[in-house]
Formats: structure tokens, C-alpha cells, sequence
């Protein structure tokens, strides 16, 4: 059974492109076995994350996210079962979401800023799906 989790948690140190690259560099190493996909997101202080995949490996990672040291107030904002994926493409794709062009972060937050913690999963996995559909995301699987 396939499933999408969004989760949103807070860095413990500054994210800087080194942190984002060796994140990457692990999931493109770990998550094919485990079939897993899905994007990263960040900003300032700020992870966003969606991982697709089987109940149980998907449920791993997320285990393994809230047991990280480097992630602090990790929150599920949303989970659900999925007939098919929608980031099928990516071994973990990434996005800086302080580069992304401010209206389009209007359409889904009452600021140009991007407050997961302030707004539903819905809303969130839509603007995802939209920086998807308009290539910002970044790092298709090879």
C-alpha cells in the first residue's frame, strides 16, 4: 500500500547548502531500496518534506526524521493512502522556497512568506504540487 506523509520541522542549526547537498546525497543513496520518493523543501531555519512510498518504509524514514538530532518540532501535516505518486520522479527532489517566485506562494498563504506551521497540509501539498507542475523543484532521479 502506497502512502504521501508532509511533514515540517525546524533545523537545529542553520541550513547552509552543504547540510542540503548531504541530505540529498542520502536519500539518493538510501531511498531506492526502500522505494521511496519524494521532495525536500526549505527555508531560513525550516525543512518541508514529502515522502511517498510503502506504508512501513515510509513510516521508517519518518522515525528516523523525528529521532534526527537535526530537526527540531517535526509535525505531521499530512498523511494519507495514494493509489498512485505524485513525485514519482524524484529519489528526493529540493526546493528553496525562499527563491520561489512570491506570488506564487499569495495563492496559498495570506503573506509571500510560507508558513507551514500556519496553514493546513492541504494547502501546503497543493503548493507543492504546483512548484512540481511549474519545475522548481530541482534534482530529478537520474
Amino acid at each position: 500500500m502506497l502512502v504521501r506523509l508532509l511533514y515540517v520541522s525546524r533545523a537545529a542549526e542553520s541550513i547552509n547548502p552543504a547540510m542540503i547537498d548531504n541530505i540529498i546525497a542520502q536519500s539518493k543513496k538510501n531511498n531506492p531500496t526502500a522505494g521511496i520518493t519524494g521532495i525536500l523543501c526549505y527555508s531560513g531555519s525550516m525543512f518541508m518534506q514529502v515522502l511517498e512510498g510503502g506504508r512501513k518504509a515510509v513510516n521508517e524514514v519518518y522515525g528516523r526524521i523525528v529521532r534526527d538530532a537535526r530537526h527540531s518540532d517535526v509535525q505531521v501535516l499530512h498523511y494519507e493512502e495514494i493509489t498512485e505518486r505524485c513525485f514519482a520522479g524524484w529519489t528526493m527532489g529540493k526546493a528553496n522556497l525562499d527563491k520561489i517566485n512570491p506570488s506564487v506562494v499569495l495563492k496559498y498563504s495570506e503573506t509571500e512568506e510560507i508558513d507551514p506551521y500556519k496553514v493546513s497540509g492541504k494547502v501546503s501539498m497543493a503548493l507543492l504540487q504546483e512548484l512540481m507542475a511549474t519545475a522548481n523543484i530541482a534534482g530529478r532521479a537520474d
